[in-house]
């Protein structure tokens, strides 16, 4: 109760030495507003790409994307969501991986979930994994404990042998 008379005392005195007081407050109001604005930044809501909507070329974010759409390209995404009506051609990246739709193409992810209207068409490289009964799926599936970073240096790799 003390410090709230001490602030609302600066305010009539900032009226009097205008140079030495406003220069106080002013510092202190932008790291206030920074810090407040770092707190809602976390988490901004996912992308849409609505179904009527055909993307030829690569996306990458480290937030999240509902797919709707056809995608011909790759996908990294921090959460990536593939509706029942998408498409995709390429090789998806994501942390979790949530296919309702039909993928041609690898699969990386840490958490892949495969629903049962799911149509994956590739290998697939997981930490966790789920399919659940009515899924199709043609290809290999493998575990391993870090398949986001082992996809770079498997990629890597071969270019190091075909130099």
């Amino acid at each position: 109760m003390f410090s709230k008379s001490k602030i609302n005392e600066p305010g009539p005195s900032a009226d009097k030495p205008k140079t030495a007081a406003p220069a106080s407050p002013a510092p202190a109001a932008p790291k206030a507003s920074e810090f407040k604005a770092s707190a809602p930044k976390a988490k901004p809501p996912a992308s849409l790409l609505s179904a009527d909507l055909h993307i030829t070329g690569n996306m990458k974010t480290t937030g999240d994307i509902n797919v709707e759409g056809t995608v011909e390209g790759d996908i990294r995404a921090h959460l990536l969501t593939i509706g029942e009506s998408a498409t995709i051609k390429g090789e998806v990246i994501a942390d979790d991986v949530v296919v309702n739709g039909r993928i041609v193409g690898r699969v990386r992810g840490l958490k892949v979930r495969l629903t049962s209207t799911a149509r994956v068409e590739g290998d697939i490289i997981h930490k966790t994994i789920a399919i659940e009964s009515g899924a199709h799926f043609e290809g290999s599936v493998q575990r391993q404990d870090d398949p986001l970073n082992s996809g770079g240096k498997g990629a890597a790799a071969p270019a190091a042998k075909s130099e």
